[in-house]
């Protein structure tokens, strides 16, 4: 087999040629580098490249599969973690002009749990600054494009994971998502991302603003998902928020068919706008769900929209990055990153308790919704990608990424599972993914959900990051 053909192959298909001695994790990852190096100068997915740490692990895994003894079953199989995430030996610039990019001394538990399952770290995927918005540029690495057209915009925060996934630049990525940083990349680079329970995956040194961030996986299966999900969804101390309780296997009723499943299919949540191809795209998605046996019904879910609950507590972290900073480093942030820190300078301290209460309220919603429901289903997002170098659509009127990703932070700030699936295209050829969100640690139903119907309704995935291939 080829390197190119390497290239293209998910882990699990990888992991059969390493058990048969067909191919090795070396080829692989360099099948991996390869693809980075062809297509990084274009997309700018990986913002750090360590050729040599990646070969010298993947030669240490083929060792391990030559003797039969994998550390796990992802040995040897090419990952990334956003930079975001430490990394021993990397730096983690996070996007910002007011970090150091000295080398990190300590594995955060993504990169930790991955390095001790022997998978091979490539290196570190682009975010915005301190993965603040929903989009992926920042002032140290520049702008992460679209893979299916590159004058338009990835997502983000974890863009550079999703265009990573999208185009094979390695097969697992780590991506981290705050208010929609995992599912709204998804949404945009056709690519299945999934947010699990919070507290399920560990992360340390704490997120900007911690009871709204989950780490989880951008991958092309739901299948390498949960067995991502088999190595970095595991309890870690370091974790504050971490909790117990993980599945012994991401993975065990992938297989299951959804005979049973009750999945309310909600269009706008009851307020948001959705562009008519991708409403049209969403429901054609519902009804395949029917035709695989779960029971679908067209239902709100009883709430009015949470911007202003979830900008209390969003605009809020990015005051006290600011006011973390001194005069010099404040002249380096996003001028939006600081436009939102200024705005929470007007709320006081009784805004922010009412804002708890009313997330209090929203996950006692959903929750009680989900004794009824077993999914809630709804676009992932009700517009395409936009062009490059935007925060929001030009001409939109909009100021901040909330208003154009409305379907996504509900679930941060109830901390529920949800997941995007991509689900065809709009007829300029861009992908639309809905979303399927569950109650609180019924992460192995929306995973059971997803599968089902990646399997029935395969994905499709860019060739090479050239906008005149898909116009």
């Amino acid at each position: 087999m080829s390197d190119t053909d390497l290239g293209t192959l998910d882990a699990a298909k990888l992991v059969e040629l390493y058990e048969a001695g067909k191919a090795s994790p070396l080829e692989a990852t360099r099948a991996a580098l390869e693809r980075i190096e062809r297509f990084n100068d274009t997309v700018k997915a990986y913002v750090y490249v360590d050729r040599e740490g990646a070969e010298k692990a993947a030669r240490a895994s083929a060792r391990r599969w030559g003797q039969g003894k994998p550390l796990s079953p992802i040995d040897g199989v090419p990952v990334s973690l956003k930079d975001l995430t430490e990394v021993a030996g990397m730096p983690a610039r996070e996007g910002s002009l007011t970090a150091s990019g000295a080398l990190c001394e300590d594995d955060a538990p993504p990169a930790r749990m991955l390095r001790e399952a022997g998978a091979v770290i490539l290196g570190k995927t682009n975010t915005p600054e301190f993965g603040w918005k929903g989009v992926t540029d920042n002032r140290v690495f520049g702008a992460t494009c679209n893979p299916w057209d590159t004058r338009l915009t990835s997502g983000g925060s974890s863009g550079g994971a999703a265009v990573a996934a999208a185009l094979n630049m390695g097969v697992l990525h780590q991506g981290g998502d705050s208010g929609g940083s995992i599912r709204i990349p998804a949404g945009f680079c056709g690519v299945f991302g999934f947010k699990p329970t919070f507290g399920w995956t560990p992360q340390w040194p704490p997120a900007k603003e911690p009871t709204l961030s989950h780490i989880g996986p951008l991958t092309r299966t739901v299948r390498d998902a949960a067995s991502m999900l088999n190595v970095i969804g595991r309890y870690d101390y370091r974790d504050p928020y971490a909790v117990r309780g993980q599945p012994e296997d991401w993975a065990v009723d992938l297989d299951c068919d959804l005979r049973g499943l009750r999945i309310a299919y909600s269009p706008d949540l009851g307020y948001a706008e959705v562009a008519p191809e991708i409403a049209a795209r969403v429901r054609e998605a519902a009804q395949k769900l029917e035709s695989l046996g779960a029971e679908v019904e067209e239902v709100h879910p009883g709430f009015t929209s949470p911007i202003d609950t979830y900008r209390k507590h969003w605009f809020t972290a990015s005051l006290e990055v600011w006011s973390q900073c001194d005069e010099r480093q404040r002249q380096l942030l996003d001028p939006g990153l600081v436009a939102n820190a200024r705005h929470a300078e007007n709320w006081s301290a009784l805004a922010l308790f009412r804002a708890q209460a009313d997330r209090a309220r929203l996950a006692e919603r959903l929750e009680h919704f989900n004794q009824s429901y077993h999914l809630l289903m709804t676009p992932t997002l009700p517009i395409e990608p936009f062009e490059i170098n935007h925060e929001v659509p030009p001409g939109s009127g909009m100021r901040d990424w909330e208003e154009w990703a409305p379907f996504s932070y509900p679930f941060n700030l109830s901390q529920q599972p949800a997941a995007s699936v991509p689900c065809g295209f709009t007829d300029s050829g861009l992908p639309v993914g809905f979303q399927l969100a569950g109650g609180k640690y019924d992460d192995i139903r929306v995973l059971r959900a997803c599968h089902a119907f990646l399997e029935a309704y395969p994905a499709r995935f860019p060739t090479v990051p050239d906008p005149a291939q898909y116009s």
